[in-house]
């Protein structure tokens, strides 16, 4: 790990950052996105996006997280770009996604353990790589990753998803960030779990996102006991369920004593959502709709924790190993 990001620290891409500064964040998000498994929906324009981000943050989003991992359309200039311009913080990637979203053929599915590893730190410790590494010879972008996004299918995390998930471990505890896990329709949890925690990661450094896709609190209060971060980001998605549903579900959470284990997120990885493509529910829903309703539910002081506090210790830097 370089000497200037000390444990404690966020790693922005703008650079590090103490972890107390991260404040109100969006815990999972996309700025720049283009998958084949979402044709017509990549998320390119930076002025549009520059526009999404400061309604964010009138709204009241201090920093995004970032998630677009290697081989999607991560643009790590325009993310600084979007950072400088509109003041709020942004968390980069690096890492990959589940199979649905690289086409037979892509360089994922050859590639040794070592070189996916490889890749993942060297776009954190000097910086991510423009093309997603597609021409290993360009110069690294200044901006480094400061988490790790991988990907499981449904039921199930396929071979080749293993193989990358367990050499993102390695990197993980290279470097000290932290691993966000996409959870398909909120399945396999625990395969997901057990599979880090047998490869020496930390349960404490796995966060599962989209678990609200599959609305069980029982199940997810065992996950939490478990020591994972549960990561919810369909608010505003009405397609998914009502808000009430989550509501409901971060209640139940909070209630067995777990708030410490919970973020949110909005997860727009459709232009389809973006306000600026005239879309929705757009980045202001977050604060703007649904965090009121949530503070009627548990209080101020426990959505503060949820917002602000568990992201800031969970993208923190943890000591390398």
């Amino acid at each position: 790990m370089n000497s200037d990001s000390a444990a404690g620290t966020v790693l922005t891409v703008l650079g590090p950052l103490p972890a107390s500064a991260l404040g109100v964040t969006d815990a999972h998000d996309h700025l720049f996105l283009s998958s084949p498994a979402l044709a017509g929906q990549e998320i390119e324009d930076a002025d549009k996006v520059t526009a999404e981000v400061l309604d964010a943050k009138r709204s009241g989003i201090a920093s995004i997280v970032e998630v677009t991992p290697i081989g999607l359309g991560r643009k790590p200039a325009l993310m600084r770009q979007v950072a400088r311009t509109t003041g709020v913080q942004v968390v980069g990637a690096t890492g990959y996604h589940r199979d649905a979203h690289y086409p037979a053929g892509h360089w994922v599915y050859d590639a040794p353990a070592d070189l996916l590893r490889d890749r993942m730190v060297a776009d954190i410790e000097r910086g991510m790589h423009p093309n997603d590494w597609l021409d290993p010879s360009t110069a690294l972008d200044e901006a480094r990753a400061g988490v790790i996004k991988m990907g499981a299918s449904y039921q199930r995390v396929s071979r080749s998803e293993r193989i990358r998930l367990e050499a993102a471990v390695q990197a993980a505890l290279r470097t000290g960030v932290a691993i966000l896990c996409h959870t398909e329709v909120g399945t396999a949890a625990d395969e997901i779990i057990d599979m880090c925690t047998a490869a020496g990661l930390p349960a404490s450094r796995l966060i599962l996102a989209h678990l609200d896709r599959n609305p069980d609190p029982e199940l997810h209060i065992e996950l939490c006991a478990r020591g994972i971060y549960v990561e919810y980001d369909t608010c505003g998605r009405i397609k998914y369920r009502p808000d009430s549903d989550l509501l409901r579900l971060i209640s139940e959470v909070v209630g067995a004593g777990y708030s410490d284990r919970v973020m949110l997120g909005l997860d727009l990885g459709r232009r389809d959502y973006f306000r600026a493509y005239d879309g929705g529910p757009g980045m202001r829903y977050l604060m703007s709709t649904f965090v009121p309703r949530l503070e009627r539910r548990i209080g101020g002081e426990t959505v503060r924790r949820i917002l602000v506090d568990n992201p800031g210790r969970a993208f923190a830097l943890a000591q390398a190993q």
